[in-house]
Order: structure tokens, then C-alpha cells, then sequence
């Protein structure tokens, strides 16, 4: 069973650091084994992947924000 992550435990953008060592520059026509990789992964960290790649590119940080109140008066 996966562990379930609470919001508070979610690292923002800014606090994580890149390491840019891990990156090259390939064509598109290169066969990868990028999809070997991500299948090697279990579906909890695959998550945590797709969340950490959210908050880059949106800048969302789970600290700070919060649902917005909508209040209608009919």
C-alpha cells in the first residue's frame, strides 16, 4: 500500500536544488530508455515526480496556498 503524502510534507520549488550534471543534450531521433527508467519507478514516486515538476512550472508552493472562498448572495 502507498504511503500517502501530506501537503505540509511536499517540498516547494524553491527548497529543492538541481543538479545539472544529470542532463544532456540529445537529438529527438536518439532512441532513450527514458520510459525504462520511469516503468523502473513505483507509482509513489512517480507521483512525487509529476508534483515536483507542477509546482516548477506553475510556482506552486503547498505552504502558501490555500482554495480560494467564493461567496454568492442570491
Amino acid at each position: 500500500m502507498m504511503k500517502q503524502t501530506k501537503p505540509s510534507e511536499i517540498k516547494s520549488a524553491d527548497s529543492l536544488n538541481l543538479d545539472r550534471t544529470a542532463f544532456s543534450i540529445v537529438s529527438l531521433s536518439d532512441e532513450t530508455d527514458e520510459k525504462a527508467y520511469w516503468l523502473s519507478k513505483t507509482p509513489g514516486e512517480r507521483l512525487k515526480a509529476l508534483e515536483w515538476m507542477r509546482q516548477v512550472i506553475y510556482g506552486y508552493d503547498p505552504a502558501t496556498t490555500r482554495l480560494q472562498r467564493i461567496f454568492t448572495i442570491t
